[in-house]
């Protein structure tokens, strides 16, 4: 009975914070609901002003640890760098005068924890995280481009959209990851369908929105780590030769950063202010029945 009893009292303490299960799933390719958490603006409640809307637009990964290689040799982080400059300038002159653009100098992981804590010292609202995409080692070829060597694929092409159901405001990034998915498909981009090939192995993805194209990825930090809103977009892939030089050009640019600001635009008018959510960490008990906190360190990286 006693046992019993524990084992309850464990449980009530760690349902409340949605860690002991994970956050609720929605089925491989089940229409995505709108954000529940932030309703409707009504006379006595306001709905967000981007003037005091702040987003931080997170560049993936640093200079000294850039990421994927793209076909012809050339680093993601530079072209993570350009896109989120780009999507920082736009927001500002869409009417987020208080959007950051965020770069980061530490590796993983303290650079993956950083990116998280600087967030919530700015206040921000929403975290966009901007990246390009490759594929897996065993999907590489081999070419020569300019008299050096080089890998590529050119069997995927496209941009996906991630989540984390472990963010404390899994409804409102997948909120604000539909819109923006819906932002892009609008303006003629579409999506890659192969994170949900057997393929892709352990970096096969769930497909929580099948006309958006957003994806569950759990246990990335700076979504799942995240008090806000978050999502990363993966722009486009620059492991594959024709993408590659469309995803450099000022025009695709143009689209993926407009398709954010409308995006942003819908989310702001459509929820309701709401202070950072507070995520309580469950304790874990050593055998002498003392408290031993569970270390706040991450397991996914990007």
């Amino acid at each position: 009975m006693m046992l019993v009893r524990a084992a309850a009292a464990v449980i009530a303490v760690m349902l409340p914070t949605g860690l002991l299960f994970g956050a609720p799933t929605i089925a491989r390719g089940e229409p995505a609901a709108t954000s529940s958490i932030h309703p409707a603006a009504t006379p006595g409640h306001p709905r967000c002003d981007p003037a005091k809307f702040r987003i931080v637009v997170d560049v993936g990964h640093t200079a000294k640890v850039p990421g994927a290689k793209s076909a012809r040799g050339a680093h993601e982080y530079d072209f993570n760098l350009r896109l989120a400059k780009i999507a920082e300038h736009d927001l500002i002159a869409g009417g987020f005068p208080r959007t950051v653009l965020m770069i980061t100098a530490e590796p993983p992981y303290r650079g993956l924890i950083k990116r998280v804590l600087r967030a919530r010292k700015l206040g921000a609202d929403l975290l966009l995280s901007i990246h390009h995409d490759s594929v897996p080692n065993s999907m590489l070829e081999t070419w020569t481009f300019e008299g050096e060597e080089h890998h590529f694929s050119d069997r995927f092409r496209g941009h996906s959209i991630f989540i984390s159901n472990f963010n404390a405001r899994r409804s409102d990034s997948l909120a604000f990851a539909r819109l923006l998915g819906l932002q892009m498909k609008a303006r003629g981009l579409h999506y890659t369908p192969h994170y949900t090939l057997p393929v892709m192995g352990h970096r096969r993805r769930q497909l929580v929105d099948a006309e958006a194209g957003v994806y569950r990825y759990d246990q990335l930090v700076v979504l799942k780590d995240s008090r806000i809103p978050a999502v990363l977009l993966e722009a486009g892939s620059i492991i594959n030769r024709d993408e590659e030089l469309l995803v450099a050009t000022p025009e695709h640019q143009a689209k993926i950063s407009a398709a954010i600001v409308d995006a942003a635009k819908a989310y702001c008018a459509e929820t309701v202010p709401r202070a950072p959510a507070v995520v309580r960490r469950p304790a874990r008990r050593s055998r002498a029945g003392s408290a031993i906190h569970r270390p706040w360190w991450p397991f996914g990286r990007k």
